[in-house]
């Protein structure tokens, strides 16, 4: 495992902080339709971040302050979530990460459903006429039409429906094409993909190459340590393994693995 993270590990840069001012994309970013969250559907959600009236928040900003050394250190900006297997809460830290990257006001973070078999942001959100990835990844659909703005630095593109064939949309030039042009035409600082679980299907491994770095969620008590291990040694074999966090433990309020 250290061989292959050794190998995939880029000389790191001097840590660059965050512009204040984003020339690029401005004036797009400011057209994107307004979201809006709902109290209700947020606490079912777990989304703790967004109003930072729980104390879990807290494990959150800590994730959050890690991450973002790290990018600028590397100069890197997006992100895969995955997990093991389904339920250990990848779209929950997904969008509480986010969320809490929204309290940095100089960095603007998106966030792209790309659990293409079983989407779930857009559930948990509470979005009611999601857009489908599936269009926008093959171009069918405009940028501006699929991400919704919450606040003033985070945007959400959800998914509407399943993908039958999500491992080969994942690999299409189309895809790439399209994902490109929401970096190059929002320039976001930090873009999450939220990606199906590893062990379910070849979808994470089809789309990994398209990310700088990655981050594994496993369950407490749910999570094998095979799993994790395993999971682990194939994402360093394609990217850079940001860390591991920990979820769902009655113990532990806090990440590890960074």
């Amino acid at each position: 495992m250290q061989k292959a993270r050794e190998e995939h590990s880029p000389v790191r840069l001097p840590e660059r902080s965050i512009p204040s001012v984003h020339s690029v994309g401005d004036a797009l970013w400011a057209k994107l339709e307004a979201g809006r969250l709902i109290p209700d559907q947020a606490t079912a959600a777990r989304l703790v971040t967004a109003r930072r009236s729980d104390p879990a928040h807290t494990a959150f900003d800590m994730m959050r302050t890690r991450v973002l050394q790290l990018l600028r250190q590397n100069n890197w900006r997006s992100i895969a979530i995955t997990s093991p297997t389904p339920g250990c809460g990848k779209t929950m830290v997904t969008l509480n990460l986010a969320f809490s990257l929204a309290h940095q006001k100089d960095c603007r973070t998106v966030v792209v459903d790309l659990d293409l078999r079983r989407p779930q942001i857009a559930k948990s959100l509470g979005i009611r006429n999601p857009s489908s990835m599936e269009d926008f990844l093959k171009g069918q659909v405009p940028l501006e039409s699929t991400l919704l703005r919450y606040g003033d630095n985070v945007a959400v593109a959800s998914n509407s429906r399943p993908v039958h064939l999500a491992a080969e949309l994942l690999q299409n030039t189309d895809t790439t094409k399209a994902l490109a042009s929401l970096q190059q035409r929002l320039n976001p600082d930090v873009v999450l993909f939220d990606l199906p679980p590893m062990l379910a299907n070849d979808d994470v491994m089809a789309f990994l190459p398209n990310v700088d770095c990655a981050i594994l969620v496993v369950a407490a008590e749910s999570s094998t340590l095979t799993e994790a291990d395993l999971c682990e040694r194939e994402l360093a074999l394609k990217t850079n393994v940001l860390g591991v966090v920990l979820n769902k433990s009655q113990h532990v309020t806090e990440t590890y693995g960074y």
